[in-house]
């Protein structure tokens, strides 16, 4: 297995490109998308953007995670670490998704559990220290009881204390997205967390041009009124950022290609 970091610049050429929007003079910011468990792309991107900042001279520089940090790869707890890290700077912000949503839940709950383990939560738990012969054996309400007991406190607190919604000049970060026409301060936290179609498929512009994950797509998505970068990190092997300087906008990736199949 190798590993290879490409920056792309430019939006997809059939796709219109985005307004002018910017954020304030002196600022810099970067948003990585869905992180899914990889801290192998997560360790490589925040290199990328590390060496990216320092060739851009200097800014006050802050990093926003879009949400998402668990689930189905294979290292969620190693992610929640890395993140806990680097809040400690003080130039680093986490929004909750949809699937910090449900682990939450699920230490709680014994069908939203059933759930959570059906979308990734299995890889979460075993990263945690569960043994699959554990898992293959346990009952949810048994497998809930060691969930509670391998899960520290403090990232069970680091997972609640997340933000639903950030807004840096004309941007706002969500990890979903959100309901159109509706104002920010009303906009719900399911909503922010889960909304898919009425979001995607909504032309006119918002209040602020919108960065988001949780829609899988293979590059990120520019359109005039929002921006996707969640490109499967979990399953394709590329994580993807969006840098962001006054009016210029910029993305990178991580990637980590498969192991090459044997010739038959």
């Amino acid at each position: 297995m190798f590993s290879k970091i490409r920056s792309l610049f430019s939006a997809t050429p059939d796709q219109p490109a985005a307004p002018q929007a910017s954020v304030p003079p002196g600022h810099r910011v970067y948003a990585i998308g869905d992180i899914h468990g990889r801290l192998d792309l997560f360790e490589q991107l925040l290199g990328l953007i590390a060496a990216d900042d320092t060739a851009r001279g200097p800014a006050d520089t802050q990093l926003v995670l879009l949400g998402d940090l668990v689930d189905r790869g294979s290292d969620s707890r190693g992610v929640i670490e890395r993140a806990m890290a680097l809040m400690q700077s003080g130039k680093v912000r986490v929004l909750a998704g949809n699937h910090e949503e449900m682990m939450l839940a699920s230490l709680e709950d014994d069908e939203v559990l059933r759930h959570f383990l059906r979308h990734g939560g299995k890889e979460t738990l075993f990263s945690y220290g569960l043994q699959p012969e554990e898992y293959a054996a346990a009952k949810l309400d048994l497998l809930r009881e060691r969930m509670n007991a391998l899960v520290p406190a403090s990232h069970i607190a680091f997972i609640g204390a997340m933000e639903n919604q950030i807004i840096c000049g004309d941007y706002l970060f969500v990890h979903a997205g959100i309901r159109p026409g509706i104002a920010l301060e009303d906009q719900t936290v399911s909503d922010m967390r889960w909304i898919r179609r009425e979001f995607l498929d909504h032309t006119e512009p918002h209040s602020h041009v919108v960065i988001h994950g949780h829609t899988i797509t293979d590059d990120p998505v520019t359109r005039p009124n929002r921006i996707g970068i969640d490109t499967g990190a979990f399953a394709s092997g590329r994580l993807t950022a969006i840098g962001l300087e006054g009016d210029q906008r910029w993305f990178l990736e991580s990637a980590i290609d498969p192991p090459a199949q044997p010739e038959t």
